[in-house]
């Protein structure tokens, strides 16, 4: 069998390219990304065209150390000992080559596609099998035209069972996908609206799926859900479940929970059987059913299958982002531990700026299917590139590969309750540490140790999201048109460095902020982007100097105070922007200032104009379109003569979140990106699911009250129920920013899934809710807004703009950040 080393010359023929080859090479690492750039010597960079361009990134991927390169045309500069396979399309080349690679081997292959619950279906099975397997599955949820053919190259002669999840958004997508992994069993897991955008119908949708498995064996799936498509099984052999249809050969017809555990009860090959799920939510019961239907296909026993399903421990996918002692950031992934997911997440602890020391904590990697000495030389290079600081590994294995490792700083211990005892004595301290274990190793003990202690209410960001909006609007212009993104009042309430660094790693062209100090505090936490400072103060200019801050002039007052400043202290050409007011009439020169604003510019050495922009009053709305384009007639106008005056070209802009969608004919050269960043914005409908709000802010049940109907509830007796019932109280008030507005039922919270309004006046750190008939205990989760209760539906409830309801919340209440 073959390993994943080809030489140059082999994977030229493998995908049909041409180009020449100046230097032999081995080739074991496959890259698509120059920003995560590892085992550069052995690594072959695809030049992918997706949102960006990827031969714009070959140069950067060269200076990182990668000399071979698929790409669709040759570079333009000349590049000493780089060999340039060329391709009609690399990202085709990328999936032929993996699709190779799996030919090589005669492993059992498991595929797993359908709208929810593949990742957690797919980690599932490996905790289920692994006990018995040499398991290769994707990393997380690699799943895409791209995350596939990475996955199936990580097989070596080891493995004896592959577990791939495949994701697909449009049609034409899946039959790519099926040649790489090849599954011999096909898992389907839940049916639902993921991803309808692209495709004419549910049915459409289906039948691509479907596709995955067209020389499958065997296909398990929900009954239910497959009744529809018998003729359209590319399968002949299926193993179906179900809790309606006894024909199913699992029929589930008995549910109870127990403890918070789910127990079922089924008839299989006409015998009663059961099944403890250690899970009561209904997603995660239909997944662990799914994995129950699996086992018995695979023919594992009832009674086993049952013991092992019982210790089942749930997934964590994501990355986890927060505050920790001593002006730490801690990253949390104290899940799992294998060498994928921990290149993923050291890729992510790159990206992290905001302190210059960088510490891993990492656990034994268990089942890895290598010996231990190649395992912990790959860890140990793996680390050697990602310039980590300090290293403290755990585990007998790692301390039984010292040798391996050859950090400036490094520590060993054999256990967790080990280092926890000398925790103090590592004095952690501004710093960013990420956490990375095997599930056995308990690792969720260090994260609370070190974790900044805070009261139960949090603000969770998802990242992914926030990164799914950018492209989103990148999406909407045209090739060379920038994109500032608005970071002013702490990311509109969504943190500050966290924010800024997914922003600045994934390549935006300036950031704004309101205030210096917002700029400053940017600086302080590694961000090097051009920031523009939109109000600019006087007494602020030394500080904007010093940490290269580009200030917005908007008045003859403040040009004049800037040009004073820049000549007692001899600065020549400083960065700055110039506000033009076009009809919002908030800051800026009007169209008749424009003329003495020449006069102050002509030849004026001691600054250069980045930029002209003007700022639209009303880009949403429809009824004001006459107004919006007089707007842009006045800003044309204004550039003009500037630009004139300047004799040299400026970035141009006027458009922000809602501009980008209504006003395409204005982007100019750049476009400034705000409250759809966040996930919100009135001109995309929300039937198209394109944008994804990126904040749940949740808090818990402090305590539960029976109340008579009539008795009187918080402060001025205002609140009361009109029938005997209960209320819970929840640790969130107005000082956390859910204003006294939403009181006396006019904001309401989901509980259990069910909404429940407010009771009474909203208190400074509490608020009361009536959860009469409802199953509510102290220390459950309550939801103020999420996916499912919009930013927007709060915003309704109280008459105000979802911009303040997320400014509104405040410093005290814990962001988290999470990043898949």
């Amino acid at each position: 069998m073959h390993s994943n080393q080809y030489s140059i010359h082999e994977v030229k023929q493998i995908i049909n390219a041409g180009g020449n080859i100046v230097k032999d090479c081995t080739i074991s690492t496959l890259l698509t990304d120059s920003r995560r750039i590892s085992n550069a010597a052995e690594g072959l960079f695809f030049a992918l065209s997706a949102r960006r361009n990827g031969h714009e990134f070959i140069a950067e991927a060269y200076v990182a150390g990668v000399r071979n390169f698929v790409v669709q045309q040759g570079p333009e500069f000349n590049l000493p000992e780089a060999n340039f396979l060329l391709v009609d399309n690399p990202l085709a080349a990328l999936q032929a080559l993996a699709a190779y690679h799996r030919s090589q081997f005669k492993l059992q292959v498991i595929g797993i596609t359908g709208s929810n619950g593949k990742t957690i279906v797919k980690e599932w099975l490996y905790q289920l099998l692994a006990a018995d397997k040499n398991i290769v599955r994707n990393p997380k949820s690699y799943n895409s035209q791209i995350g596939v053919p990475l996955s199936v190259w990580q097989i070596n002669s080891r493995n004896d069972l592959g577990i791939f999840e495949a994701g697909i958004s449009t049609i034409n997508e899946m039959d790519k996908l099926q040649a790489i992994i090849k599954p011999q069993i096909g898992v389907l897991t839940h049916i639902g609206p993921a991803h309808d955008e692209g495709f004419a119908n549910r049915r459409q949708k289906i039948l691509e799926k479907l596709q995955l498995f067209k020389n499958a064996k065997q296909l398990i799936g929900h009954y239910d859900e497959l009744i529809d498509y018998q003729k359209d099984i590319p399968v002949k052999e299926t193993f179906t479940w179900s809790r309606k249809f006894k024909v199913a050969d699992l029929y589930v017809f008995s549910e109870t929970v127990i403890s918070k555990k789910y127990y079922l009860r089924a008839y299989y090959q006409q015998k009663e059987i059961e099944c403890l799920i250690p899970f009561s939510d209904l997603a995660s019961v239909e997944n662990a059913i799914t994995c129950w239907a699996t086992m018995l296909a695979l023919g594992y026993s009832p009674a086993e299958t049952d013991k092992r399903i019982e210790r089942l421990a749930q997934v964590s996918m994501r990355l986890e982002l927060k505050n920790g002692v001593n002006n730490c950031s801690v990253i949390d992934d104290s899940y799992n531990s294998d060498l994928q997911s921990l290149e993923i997440a050291l890729n992510f602890l790159g990206q992290q700026n905001q302190h210059q020391k960088k510490t891993l904590i990492l656990s034994d990697i268990l089942q890895s299917g290598l010996e231990q000495d190649v395992l912990y030389c790959q860890v140990a290079t793996l680390i050697g590139t990602q310039k980590i600081d300090r290293f403290i590994g755990v585990g007998n294995a790692l301390m039984g590969n010292q040798a391996c490792f050859n950090l400036p700083e490094q520590y060993f211990f054999k256990d967790t309750a080990a280092l926890l005892q000398q925790l103090k004595a590592l004095s952690f301290k501004d710093e960013t540490i990420l956490i990375k274990g095997s599930r056995s190793f308990e690792f969720e003990r260090i994260s609370r140790a070190l974790a900044q202690k805070a009261h139960e209410t949090i603000m969770e960001i998802n990242l992914n999201s926030l990164l799914n909006n950018l492209n989103f609007y990148r999406s909407k212009l045209k090739p060379g048109v920038k994109v500032m993104a608005m970071v002013k009042a702490f990311s509109y309430g969504s943190g500050t460095f966290e924010v800024a660094n997914m922003l600045q790693y994934n390549k935006v062209d300036y950031l704004a902020v309101a205030y210096v100090d917002e700029g400053v505090a940017l600086r302080q936490t590694g961000i090097n982007l051009p920031i523009m400072v939109l109000n600019p103060e006087a007494s602020a200019f030394d500080k904007l100097t010093e940490y290269k801050l580009e200030p917005v002039i908007y008045s003859f007052s403040l040009f004049d105070d800037f040009i004073v400043y820049t000549q007692d202290r001899n600065i020549l050409n400083y960065p700055i922007h110039l506000k033009i007011d076009t009809g919002m009439h908030r800051l800026g020169f009007e169209n008749l200032d424009i003329e003495s604003l020449c006069d102050m510019l002509e030849q004026n050495r001691y600054i250069r104009v980045q930029s002209v922009f003007s700022h639209l009053a009303a880009s949403e709305a429809v009824q004001h379109d006459e107004f919006t384009k007089k707007q842009i007639k006045r800003f044309e106008k204004a550039f003009k003569e500037i630009e004139k005056t300047l004799g040299y070209k400026v970035i141009r802009h006027l458009c922000n979140t809602a501009g980008i969608i209504r006003w395409p004919s204005a982007h100019y050269d750049m476009v400034r990106l705000g409250i759809g960043l966040y996930g919100v914005d009135s001109s995309v409908p929300q039937s198209e699911n394109a944008l994804k709000p990126i904040a749940t802010l949740k808090t818990s049940v402090a305590q539960v009250k029976k109340i008579a109907a009539g008795d009187t509830i918080s402060y001025g007796r205002s609140g009361s129920l009109l029938k005997d019932g209960k209320i819970a109280t929840v640790r969130i008030g107005y000082a956390d920013g859910y204003l006294r507005a939403f009181g006396n039922g006019v904001g309401k919270m989901l509980v259990k899934g069910q909404l429940v309004p407010t009771v009474g006046n909203i208190t400074m750190d509490m608020c009361m809710l009536d959860v009469t008939g409802i199953d509510v205990s102290e220390g459950d989760e309550v939801i103020i807004f999420d996916e499912q209760q919009h930013i927007e539906e709060l915003a309704r409830q109280i008459g105000t703009i979802p911009y303040e309801i997320l400014t509104n919340v405040s410093q005290r209440v814990k962001r988290v950040y999470f990043y898949e």
